[in-house]
């Protein structure tokens, strides 16, 4: 009888390191979007993704003084801490619904100077973006 009382809480605990976080609330990650930031810009300048669905936004600071990235819309506002010079971060969100969402700095007027990105979902483009210098990319990774 002792080795069932043993082996039931070992079971237990193994069951509750089961899950994936590729299947956590929002479904598993369609897509992880590269945005790069500095003084003033995010690239890039526009994300476009074919459906809704869980999304990941591994973010860059490629400047000189500490930035975050917020996304907004549709009833969705998300953010990162902040992020110093030379770190990234990784923003999970699921975008629910199509239509447009801004992805921008929420840091001291950073918003205002022109770090900001506009993200749609569903044209049915199957995943564009457009970068600084306007060429734009086809295909699922987003950069």
């Amino acid at each position: 009888m002792r080795p069932l009382l043993v082996l039931l809480p070992l079971s237990l605990v193994l069951a509750a390191c089961g899950g994936s976080s590729s299947t956590s609330p929002g479904g598993p990650v369609q897509q992880t979007i590269q945005i790069s930031e500095k003084e003033y810009s995010l690239n890039p300048g526009t994300v476009t993704v074919s459906k809704t669905g869980a999304y990941k936004f591994r973010v860059t600071n490629n400047g000189t003084i500490a930035h975050a990235l917020e996304i907004n819309g549709n009833g969705l506002e998300e953010k990162t801490g902040d992020i110093r010079p030379g770190a990234t971060a990784t923003l999970r969100v699921t975008l629910a619904k199509d239509g447009s969402y801004e992805l921008y700095c929420p840091i001291d007027g950073h918003r205002a100077q022109g770090m900001r990105s506009t993200v749609t979902v569903g044209t049915g483009s199957g995943g564009t973006t457009t970068n600084e210098g306007g060429t734009t990319t086809s295909g699922g990774y987003g950069y």
